[in-house]
């Protein structure tokens, strides 16, 4: 286990970000096993809509369930009242509770670029893939189809605590995805993710050179304590 007398610095949000972009999820994963959190990687079902996925960003969580109400303003209402809450550097995280429909299309993606956020995490359906593709939103789902949510599915709340998997994520709660897969950082050790996983990319760095240049890879691991 990971330990820290002293209480992280504070980091601004766009750094947080950016600092976070230059590292890879098996270094994340290792840094929150290591510190106890064991639950923070989200299904290995879910997968990129592009194979180069990657992002980060702060969570803004929605839930929602099945119905069969054909409603428009019951169903797209409480949606665009999501939508218009993204903000900058935010990643709209989706547990739809449903699994017939597509939860994201092309103008919530459009919507979530639009207004600063960096992308999408649907465990369930996502829709008109070649826009989303040329639109450049980068995004993780469950499935694709074509499906609307038309009395199929409605949201029921957002900005609230949810539950993927084993995943517990809540609002601002830092989101890393890259292609290994999704993330969740806790909010309150963000910061102490991000300075722990860093300093391991640095030790993991001269193992590999030390085992590129011919050393064993016994001695390698003695040295610096890692493989």
């Amino acid at each position: 286990m990971y330990t820290h007398q002293e209480a992280p610095e504070e980091i601004e949000e766009d750094e947080l970000v950016e600092r976070y972009l230059r590292l890879y999820g098996g270094t994340i994963s290792d840094v929150l096993d290591g510190l106890g959190y064991f639950y923070q990687v989200l299904p290995k079902e879910m997968t990129g809509l592009t194979p180069d996925a990657k992002f980060c960003g702060t969570a803004l969580t929605a839930t929602g369930e099945p119905t069969t109400d054909r409603d428009p303003d019951r169903i797209f209402v409480p949606i665009l009242e999501m939508l218009g809450a993204v903000r900058k550097n935010n990643v709209v995280v989706t547990q739809p509770n449903e699994d017939t429909c597509s939860h994201l299309g092309e103008l919530s993606a459009t919507t979530i670029k639009a207004r600063g956020g960096n992308g999408a995490v649907i465990y369930g359906g996502v829709r008109d893939v070649d826009y989303i593709h040329r639109l450049g939103l980068p995004v993780y789902k469950l499935y694709t189809t074509p499906r609307d949510v038309m009395g199929r599915w409605r949201l029921t709340a957002y900005n609230v605590p949810i539950r993927i998997g084993q995943t517990q994520i809540n609002p601002m709660d830092i989101i890393f995805a890259d292609k290994d897969g999704v993330i969740a950082i806790p909010r309150e050790v963000a910061v102490k993710v991000l300075l722990k996983a860093e300093e391991l990319e640095s030790t993991e760095n001269h193992v590999r050179e030390e085992v590129l240049r011919g050393v064993h890879p016994v001695e390698a691991y003695q040295r610096h304590g890692w493989f």
